[in-house]
């Protein structure tokens, strides 16, 4: 059984995987809640044929996407599970609820980057439950018949439970998906009242339906952004020369100020081919101007991730900027390498503040 039901979590990755759209819109993640109700097949492991350890299952959950990688469900699963006795051969069946708690990573997310309209989104997932079994009568009633089933519960009984699993989600609408999972869920020997000296399971393949409720619908961002700061050069004075005593004519020096804007794709710290281009531009124009220096400077949008975690990011943006303008010739010491992680929001539209901002001075 094990090797059936760990072939039907890899025949659900590499389908989910495989069918990932490479050439969908980029669009802005917002947090948002879910729903998912599910109902399937259970199969509690046992000694006897995989057919009859069979059982009915459903499932409902409310979930909180808190980035585009990371969620947090709470549900209810259960119905019915089985448990078996080899000779004579019996079979007997008993009903359970379990309360679960999960934490979601979505695949696409990680390994694509995000996209609103991904056609398929696979997610792993592990948590904790509480398994509440009742109506436990048949095993009761095969152990008065001298069966001893020295696990053996009536009423009702509590179980503890780890779990994890796979699935997907396959996007109908902007909100609506239809779901597949497998999971995965081990708990007490004593679970199917009988000992066996190791841990019970119990397997679900799942099919249903995931709702998204909120989520904000972005405009795709315009491909070139206006740069932050323009300096506009000093226009040379015109130089007085007296009319009495002839001078030797002064020189002008043209103070100039250059600054580009480096943009990344959410949670990324790897620089674009438009970013290359600018990270040239500054290290050219150092190379002609020997006494300027530059301020390299991260960002990280406050609508994504955690206060810590957009510090960490925008410091590996600026770092990476600083390090490439040092590989095109420009020396440590005329780098001025700073990040403010999301403390700072240098732009009104949050896509852009996934940036480092470059500017050079004397």
């Amino acid at each position: 059984m094990m090797k059936k039901t760990t072939f039907l979590a890899l025949l659900l990755a590499g389908s989910s995987m495989g069918a990932y759209a490479q050439n969908e819109k980029k669009s802005e993640f917002s947090p948002h809640w879910s729903m998912q109700i599910q109902g399937g097949a259970a199969y509690t492991l046992g000694e006897i044929a995989f057919k009859e350890m069979i059982s009915p299952s459903a499932a409902i959950y409310a979930g909180y996407q808190f980035t585009p990688l990371w969620g947090l469900r709470a549900g209810l699963t259960g119905w019915q599970a089985k448990g078996s006795w080899v000779t004579p051969q019996y079979d007997y069946s008993f009903n359970f609820v379990q309360a679960n708690i999960d934490a979601t990573l979505n695949l696409g997310n990680l390994f694509g980057g995000y996209k609103a309209t991904r056609i398929v989104n696979p997610y792993l997932f592990a948590g904790v439950a509480l398994n509440g079994g009742f109506n436990n009568d048949d095993a009761i009633a095969w152990n008065n018949q001298g069966h001893k089933l020295e696990y053996l519960w009536s009423g009702k009984e509590l179980f503890p439970v780890g779990r994890f699993g796979l699935g997907a989600d396959f996007r109908l609408t902007r909100n609506l998906s239809f779901n597949l999972e497998a999971n995965a869920n081990v708990l007490s020997d004593k679970f199917n009242s009988k000992k066996a000296g190791n841990a019970d399971w119990h397997f679900n393949l799942m099919a249903g339906f995931s709702i998204k409720f909120g989520g904000k619908k972005k405009a795709e961002p315009a491909q070139e952004i206006i740069a932050a700061q323009e300096v506009t050069p000093a226009t040379p004075a015109t130089p007085v020369t007296p009319v009495e005593t002839p001078k030797e004519e002064q020189k002008v020096v043209q103070t100039e100020q250059v600054t580009e804007n480096v943009f990344f794709k959410i949670n990324s710290a790897s620089v674009s081919k438009e970013g290359m281009d600018k990270i040239a531009k500054i290290a050219d124009f150092m190379k002609a101007n020997p006494n300027t220096k530059v301020n390299v400077c991260g960002y990280a949008d406050k609508q994504t991730g955690t206060r810590s975690y957009n510090k960490t990011l925008s410091k590996k943006r600026a770092e990476v900027v600083s390090k490439l303008l040092e590989s095109k010739g420009i020396s440590k010491e005329r780098i001025i390498t700073d990040y403010k992680g999301d403390s700072v929001q240098p732009f009104s539209n949050n896509v852009e503040n996934r940036v480092v901002i470059c500017i050079t001075k004397e």
